[in-house]
């Protein structure tokens, strides 16, 4: 009998989630199917791979040897879905993934629809919560993977690069420094601002980058904090203070003159948007394909 690749999957996916309950929840299998296609493993190779006790699943011998071939087979298997997904022509299935507040509201629906329309019997399921919920329901809840505003170190997940993006002053269109292309970061101090609240991936990617620059937290005159991308954006209009956000949430903004993003001199807020995924996953070709395009877009920008 020759050796079945995706078998290989099954025991390295049992091995890295620790159980089978939790390898078919990944796998998208019932728990019966994974621990047959397991065993069927064991026979092959005349021995046993893995010891079943009721507190814990442990590798014995022969699982700890074959673990490193099973990750090769998996990371080959990975390779050829981002080799081929270049030549995809009629493409089919559901999307399930979840994206941040600011990508899942702002960045995503308008990726997604030239996406859907290259692809138009793929379906998307996307869910917007923070980083802590994604990657809750990856790991528990069956979604391919998410969409988050920086890296995470969690044991078993994989996080990659997959956008970039760029945090900017935003003032309304009716203050003196919407006339101007440039301002300086004392002039932006001296200004009354709107911002996310603290915790925000947008709010932390601010501070670190002022503090860079030598201005702390207290010297800014922070007059209002928001939940949401969508109040700042409003208060800003409203000329509450100025604000700075991702140049991806006001796009809309800019096109219908309601708000104006302003360079502040020497001083750049760029960050990358990151998906996570478990280690043991292999993607569908409709997630990987998007995941490839995000990429791309990425790239020329």
């Amino acid at each position: 009998m020759a050796l079945n690749v995706h078998q290989l999957h099954i025991f390295y996916t049992v091995a890295e989630r620790g159980s089978f309950s939790a390898a078919a929840q990944t796998l998208h299998m019932t728990q019966p199917a994974v621990t047959m296609q397991v065993q069927a493993l064991e026979e092959r190779f005349g021995t046993k791979l893995l010891n079943r006790t009721t507190k814990k699943l442990e590798l014995t011998e022969a699982g700890y040897r074959l673990l490193p071939q099973a990750r090769k087979a998996v990371e080959l298997m990975r390779d050829t879905d981002v080799l081929m997904i270049k030549f995809i022509e009629n493409l089919k299935g559901r999307l399930q993934f979840a994206a941040s507040l600011t990508i899942g509201e702002y960045v995503l629906p308008r990726l997604l629809g030239s996406f859907l329309r290259r692809f138009p019997e793929v379906s998307v399921d996307m869910k917007v919560m923070n980083t802590t919920e994604i990657i809750e329901a990856v790991a528990h809840q069956g979604l391919d993977f998410g969409i988050i505003e920086a890296p995470c170190d969690v044991p078993g997940f994989d996080t990659e690069p997959v956008m970039n993006d760029e945090l900017m002053l935003v003032t309304p269109t009716n203050h003196p420094f919407a006339s101007r292309t440039e301002v300086t970061l004392a002039e932006v101090i001296a200004e009354p601002l709107v911002l996310r609240e603290k915790g925000s991936g947008t709010r932390q990617i601010m501070e670190e980058e002022l503090l860079n620059h030598g201005v702390t937290e207290e010297q800014l005159r922070v007059v209002s904090e928001f939940g949401s991308t969508g109040a700042v954006k409003s208060a800003v209009e409203a000329g509450l203070g100025l604000s700075i956000i991702s140049m991806w949430t006001i796009k809309h903004e800019i096109a219908l003159g309601l708000l104006k993003p302003v360079k502040i001199s020497g001083v750049s807020f760029r960050r990358q948007f990151f998906a996570v995924r478990l280690q043991s996953s292999l993607l569908p070709i409709p997630a990987a394909a998007l995941l490839h395009d995000l990429r791309e877009l990425s790239h020329e920008q």
